[in-house]
């Protein structure tokens, strides 16, 4: 039986993630018409972390009000089709999706860390020297090729556990795909071992500073209480993502055509090849621009893990291997670079993931045309938090705990910092989890599942869209696939939040 695909089949092909966005907003700007706008009042609450007090600005729970006419009645504030001077109406999204926040975060901040990422690794790829490095390294370690999954699995997993590791996951795609390739697995794979695993990290940790201990300082509980049953969690969702990964790449090593990004992974497979040429002659020049990769990448761990570096120090970090790697390729002469090439290649490279950035901008159009994400604004959202509270409070406790875990799922796909959907959502469910006879524990345990898990496959999550980006991947592709993981990502952990609930997790 042959193992090639038949080209008469047809698969299911999903929209563009752009259209998809697009419908989305369209779905928004239908909710400013039908749900009156609320808002809430703000407080500043201090808790502390590791020594240190931190402060932190979140809502008021019992503080919402809808607003209301001057006969009453609450408000709807239907988005207009256009608005000029600044304003946002329902085909304004792009632009002020595009020019939003600020450079520490959503969306400008991030669309700009994507390209400038993107950029570097261009002139770093132009080189040739990773290629053939990679190629250098696998052949000495030829027959323990296995063991790259769950190694770099529990390595990204520990620091999406530790560190909050999310963007910094978009370089090491790019390192891993042709690493993937060459070993005969493919660009879903590359994905699984760094960005998903980032993930599963994030969602179980029992330490991330930008999640569980905002929300457990906001909850009013001590920071990184629990962490024995966390800990726990995250070997036990470790263990599962490897499994899963581990049986999918072998399955993809003995039929590649199975794959179903086997296509866009020719891009990899071309450079692979190009790498093999080079890995004969693999010279001083070669060797520089691995090294200067390497101690780049120590130099961001230092960073971030030393110093708090965030999305501005860490992209221009990246810009400075690129840039060094860039001279050293103009000097050895590497794949015939001068220094031209340099300009060229960083261009090309963030014209790569030019697409992904700009998806960052347009999901943050889906919050600008709510009406923002502003507590104090009066907002669709702010009404659709409340209302989600309410509903919440009215079930038993086991079925209040899922509702929890199920509403994080859900908002999360409008607001996906961790730390932003924390300070929004915490300081209402840990007052209703008192109400609903739930543990605040459990509160905290909820929203950093749900917060966490729907990052894997959420279209309106910049760093899920670079690092498809980044592995030359479309989104309809990766849904096709993460959809199954996806399923057993929700059934395990509603059952690991209906079991805090029925044990008492405090």
């Amino acid at each position: 039986m042959s193992s090639k695909k038949d080209p008469s089949r047809k698969t299911m092909r999903l929209p563009d993630t752009y259209v998809i966005i697009f419908f989305v907003v369209l779905l928004a700007a239908v909710l400013t018409y039908t749900v009156p706008v609320g808002t809430y009042k703000t407080q500043e609450i201090t808790y502390e972390m590791d020594g240190a007090t931190k402060t932190r600005e979140v809502l008021v729970a019992d503080s919402f009000e809808l607003q209301r006419d001057e006969q009453g009645n609450p408000v709807k504030k239907g988005v207009a089709v256009f608005e000029p001077y600044g304003e946002v109406g329902l085909l304004n999204y792009v632009f002020e999706g595009f020019v939003s926040g600020s450079k520490w975060g959503s969306a400008v901040g991030v669309m700009a860390f994507i390209l400038v990422i993107g950029g570097a690794f261009g002139i770093i790829i132009r080189t040739g020297a990773v290629e053939a490095g990679i190629l250098h390294v696998l052949s000495k370690f030829k027959g323990m090729e296995r063991a790259i999954i769950p190694v770099m699995f529990v390595l990204f997993s520990l620091g999406g556990a530790i560190f909050g590791m999310g963007e910094e996951a978009i370089p090491f795609v790019l390192i891993l795909a042709p690493v993937c390739v060459a070993l005969g697995y493919d660009a879903i794979t590359a994905v699984m071992i760094t960005y998903v695993a980032t993930q599963i990290g994030f969602a179980t940790s029992w330490m991330n500073p930008f999640s569980v201990a905002i929300a457990q300082g906001i909850s009013g509980i001590p920071v990184l209480s629990g962490a024995g049953f966390r800990m726990a969690m995250w070997a036990g969702f470790t263990l599962v993502g490897i499994f899963y990964t581990m049986r999918y790449a072998e399955k993809v090593k003995a039929d590649p055509t199975s794959s179903l990004c086997y296509e866009t992974d020719s891009y990899f497979r071309e450079n692979v090849e190009k790498g093999k040429e080079v890995e004969s002659h693999f010279g001083l020049g070669h060797m520089l621009v691995v090294l200067a990769l390497f101690a780049g990448i120590a130099w961001v761990i230092w960073g971030v893990m030393t110093n708090g570096y965030y999305i501005p120090e860490i992209a221009t970090q990246f810009f400075v291997v690129g840039l060094v790697s860039g001279i050293i390729g103009a000097l050895f002469k590497l794949n015939d670079m001068g220094v031209n090439d340099i300009a060229v290649s960083f261009r090309e490279g963030a014209k790569d993931l030019l697409g992904a950035a700009m998806v960052v901008g347009m999901a943050k159009g889906i919050v600008l045309v709510l009406g923002g994400d502003t507590p104090t604004d009066p907002t669709v959202l702010n009404t659709i938090l409340n209302s989600a509270g309410n509903a919440i409070s009215s079930f038993n406790t086991a079925v209040s705990g899922w509702l929890m875990y199920l509403f994080q799922s859900v908002f999360n796909f409008f607001v996906v910092s961790g730390s932003g959907q924390a300070a929004l959502t915490m300081p209402l469910m840990a007052p209703l989890s008192d109400l609903a006879g739930v543990t605040r524990q459990v509160a905290v345990l909820a929203f950093q599942l749900g917060d966490g898990f729907t990052n894997l496959i959420v279209p309106t999550s910049g760093c899920l869209i670079a690092c498809l980006g980044a592995a030359r991947i479309d989104w309809g592709t990766w849904a096709r696939f993460q959809i199954k993981f996806q399923a057993i990502l929700f059934v395990l952990a509603s059952l690991v939040v209906v079991g805090a609930v029925l044990t008492g997790l405090n």
